[in-house]
């Protein structure tokens, strides 16, 4: 039930209530939640290669072996630099900007704001190859998403 509040949530970012909603969410649900969304954005990958591997007589569970640790862990580790980046560059905004945000409250809602693109990407990966300019606009929203965030949050109060 958490991960489908913490879905339906995400998926109304950068709502307000939306934001403060996810906040309060502990990171163990935010690491958990990034895992299943880049679960499901492979699967297109993943059938495609059980579906051209079969024609090749190589066994089904070999071809999923071979995928969890040739595509998804390396997918895994790609994604989890780059949702660190992001948070990274934006609590560097936040800081210019005054607000109040820390690194790791930056990048647990930067990981929710993947979930719109990790949905299309799994959906358009069914239907068509997906290219560096798709994955850059990708990339783009969620970082005009976790800008829009930033600005949410109250300024920092200036100290005596």
């Amino acid at each position: 039930m958490k991960f489908w509040r913490t879905f339906i949530n995400s998926l109304k970012l950068p709502n307000r209530q939306a934001i403060f909603a996810l906040n309060r969410i502990g990171m163990d649900i935010a690491v958990l939640y990034l895992f299943g969304l880049l679960l499901l954005a492979s699967v297109p990958s993943l059938m495609e290669q059980l579906t051209t591997g079969a024609g090749t007589g190589v066994n089904w569970l070999l071809l999923s072996i071979y995928f969890f640790i040739f595509y998804y862990l390396p997918l895994n580790i790609v994604i989890f630099l780059l949702v660190s980046l992001i948070a990274y560059i934006g609590a560097g905004i936040a800081k210019l900007l005054k607000r109040k945000l820390k690194f790791p409250t930056l990048w647990k809602l930067v990981v929710y704001t993947t979930t719109i693109p990790l949905l299309l990407y799994t959906i358009l990966a069914f239907f068509i190859p997906i290219n560096e300019v798709l994955t850059g606009l990708f990339i783009l929203y969620t970082f005009l998403f976790m800008i829009k965030i930033i600005t949410v949050f109250p300024k920092r109060r200036k100290q005596k």
